[in-house]
């Protein structure tokens, strides 16, 4: 496969199961495995950084309104609920920062293809979402202890197969808060961890190790951020309407292929 198109299917997987339900870094761990190259292997951690650096963008232009709607009304006197609403984003970060600075070389350790563990956690995945999707009576906003319990269950989505918008969406509603204000938080939160994230990798020089070409580059970020786009707008859509219980299915069935092709 050429390098180009190798780029544009790695960016328009991370862009659909970024925020599809489904786990990004699952779906990555299995186009390793079908593309058959490894030279994905050594450039893992470039490309994965650049991809989800890629969706982060994307989600600030899907949110760029309620964004600046937030830091405009912080600064003012009255706006008491928009500082909340920040102060409960770096409180759902804390779980995920502690897991990435305590457990780093574990966690790579885990992105080697392996897809009996991708299997078993987009398994959890589905089962999350199919009872997540079946709660109707959410009407509470995020608050302090309930952000901490998202937050958890992002440090969690670490693991290839376990979907970060999936579990976090999931804690969310089966937490009782609202439909929109879940996806909101849950889409939001991510994003200054992936700049942390980055941000360290800049700092110890891990980042431009085994860099793939340009071309690869520029090729994988547009098509994850243009798919990306598209992706979250139509997620936020799909969690007002009670759909999740799809995305469910899907992964029930992609851990039946996974169990197929390992064991026949």
């Amino acid at each position: 496969m050429g390098e180009i198109l190798e780029a544009i299917l790695l960016g328009i997987v991370q862009g659909l199961t970024e925020f599809l339900p489904v786990s990004s870094s699952g779906h990555l761990e299995i186009a390793k495995v079908l593309l058959q190259d490894d030279s994905l292997d050594n450039q893992s951690l470039f490309t994965t950084v650049l991809l989800h650096f890629a969706t982060a963008l994307s989600t600030l232009v899907v949110f760029r309104k309620d964004i600046w709607d937030i830091i405009n009304r912080s600064i003012k006197k009255e706006g008491k609920d928009a500082r909340k609403f920040i102060i409960y984003i770096i409180i759902s970060m804390i779980p995920a920062v502690l897991v990435g600075l305590t457990m780093e070389e574990t966690i790579e350790s885990l992105f080697s293809k392996n897809l009996l563990l991708v299997a078993g956690m987009l398994f959890i995945t589905g089962v999350l979402l199919f009872i997540a999707d079946r709660s109707y009576d959410n009407q509470k906003p995020v608050r302090g202890a309930s952000s901490f319990v998202i937050g958890i269950s992002q440090a969690i989505a670490i693991l290839p197969g376990i979907s970060r918008s999936g579990a976090t969406i999931s804690a969310a509603l089966l937490l009782g808060i609202s439909r929109h204000e879940a996806a909101q938080f849950s889409f939001l939160m991510v994003v200054p961890v992936i700049f942390g994230k980055i941000a360290k990798d800049l700092i110890d020089g891990s980042f431009f190790t085994d860099m793939p070409s340009i071309g690869y580059s520029i090729a994988g970020f547009f098509a994850a951020f243009i798919t990306g786009y598209f992706a979250c707008t139509w997620m936020i859509k799909l969690v007002k309407q009670a759909g999740l219980k799809y995305f469910a299915y899907y992964c029930f069935i992609v851990v039946f292929i996974i169990f197929g092709f390992h064991f026949l």
